[in-house]
């Protein structure tokens, strides 16, 4: 009996250990010297080079004088406000597709070549078509299918719509409820398409080198994995039924005792 008991008692002391995820692995941006290192810069490019590909779509608008030229070169008259850009429906349907050899179908100019340009440089280059036809106009060019998929050992995992230019790994992270107790942040795998396939990255989220990495900023149709650590296999998690388990532990030692004292 004295040994069931001190099995009982390194059973329980074994569970509750496992049961615990280090801090170490769930804590953000560690510094690898212990010393305060708040003031280190880490340099980072904020605005994406993502290049056009092929099925992309691209919002374009002219902003002209003359009211006809501006009628005429967008899609939507000028009355329309911006509410009416909402739904990804309206994007869509409001953008211009990228076709399967690189161009895209623009009023005035006819095709235009944008495959493996940025927005940027798309944008420099209608200016100066436009210009050859009508003048004192400004381009304005985005991206509407910026989507990034966030699954595994995330709170909300799924696909996020970004309306704007850019958005870095922990944004996008946050839009998805944060990460779970158990998400394997020194190894999330980011998932990037070309035109060529598919390519794997592996970021570790627990070293702050993450802030100077080619892959922080995140581009249209990335998706993001977080796997879970090994701790999660022995379903030792908040769902688990401790107070069942406890409490028999508890009661079988009552026993024991009991039984030992008389």
């Amino acid at each position: 009996m004295l040994v069931t008991k001190h099995a009982l008692i390194c059973f329980l002391f074994a569970v509750l250990l496992s049961s615990c995820v280090p801090q170490k692995k769930i804590k953000y941006l560690q510094k690898e010297q212990e010393k305060d290192t708040a003031s280190v810069f880490h340099p980072n490019k904020r605005h994406s080079d993502y290049k056009i590909q092929v099925n992309d779509n691209l919002y374009i608008r002219v902003y002209a004088l003359d009211e006809k030229a501006f009628m005429f070169c967008n899609k939507q008259s000028a009355s329309n406000s911006y509410n009416d850009f909402a739904s990804d429906a309206s994007i869509y349907l409001n953008s211009y597709d990228v076709n399967s050899e690189g161009y895209i179908d623009f009023p005035i100019v006819g095709k235009v070549y944008v495959k493996d340009l940025n927005v940027f440089q798309i944008r420099e280059v209608l200016q100066k078509m436009i210009g050859e036809y009508l003048k004192e106009t400004t381009v304005v060019v985005k991206t509407v299918n910026f989507k990034v998929t966030m699954v595994g050992e995330v709170n909300r995992p799924g696909q996020l719509t970004i309306y704007k230019d850019d958005i870095n790994v922990f944004e996008a992270i946050s839009l998805a409820g944060d990460m779970t107790e158990f998400a394997n942040r020194g190894k999330v795998a980011l998932v990037r398409q070309s035109s060529g396939g598919s390519r794997v990255y592996y970021l570790d989220l627990n070293s702050d080198k993450i802030l100077t990495s080619p892959y922080y900023y995140l581009q249209p149709n990335d998706i993001v994995y977080i796997s879970p650590l090994g701790y999660k296999r022995w379903g030792l998690g908040s769902t688990f039924p401790w107070a069942i388990v406890l409490g028999s532990i508890t009661t079988t030692l009552l026993i024991i005792n009991y039984i030992k004292t008389y």
